[in-house]
């Protein structure tokens, strides 16, 4: 597993608006657009292009264009629904799956209750969406779906991890899929019910509101 943390000024400054409690829902949403599209630069460094030939208004020449099959952004719903704009916006030829999955509050099982990929995913690159990497449960279970439809080149964008998420990882991932992680920062730990500390609070209530 490829662990890279954003280290810049301005991801400092937007987390720290971000994980403030009075921060608005709008707010939080555009911070949370423009975060990731900050960690997408980092997450598509490595994305696969051939030469393509062109003419410009001066002369012929060799550029770059990225391979096909298209690269395959994953928002894990619903927080990582948030995520998608901003991720689009850098790689807006990209094409976009959803896969639901939530975990149970009492026995932390991942349940999943929704997908929209499609059947093979043999030679894509992947791109998993989801705000908060705490147990690591959501997102082991996610990469693993993915690699059942054959996708071996996956990666994982989060705003923050925890550090036992990130070891559970390590632990129980496939190695054969090649995985990487991009986040904004490392928090401390997780506290008894499992939440990110100091963390943010529920990514998906502060993008889109409680639900009863």
């Amino acid at each position: 597993m490829d662990l890279h943390v954003l280290h810049h000024p301005l991801v400092d400054h937007k987390l720290t608006v971000l994980r403030d409690k009075n921060t608005p829902s709008n707010i939080f949403r555009e911070l949370v657009s423009e975060l990731v599209t900050l960690e997408a630069y980092e997450a598509t460094r490595n994305l696969e292009v051939s030469d393509r030939e062109i003419e410009t208004p001066i002369c012929k020449m060799t550029g770059k264009h990225l391979n096909r099959p298209r690269p395959m952004v994953v928002p894990v719903l619903r927080a990582g629904l948030g995520m998608l704009d901003g991720m689009t916006r850098l790689l807006p030829t990209a094409e976009v799956g959803f896969l639901g999955m939530k975990r149970d509050e009492q026995t932390l099982d991942i349940i999943t209750y929704a997908n929209r990929l499609p059947e093979d995913l043999t030679g894509r690159q992947c791109f998993l969406l989801d705000p908060m990497l705490a147990t690591g449960g959501t997102l082991i279970a996610a990469t693993h779906y993915l690699a059942e439809r054959g996708a071996k080149d996956v990666t994982a964008i989060n705003i923050l991890a925890a550090p036992e998420g990130l070891k559970r990882l390590e632990k129980e991932l496939d190695p054969s899929i090649d995985f990487k992680v991009v986040v904004c920062a490392v928090d401390e730990h997780l506290n008894d019910k499992s939440y990110i500390v100091p963390g943010l609070g529920d990514a998906g209530d502060r993008l889109y509101g409680l639900i009863d």
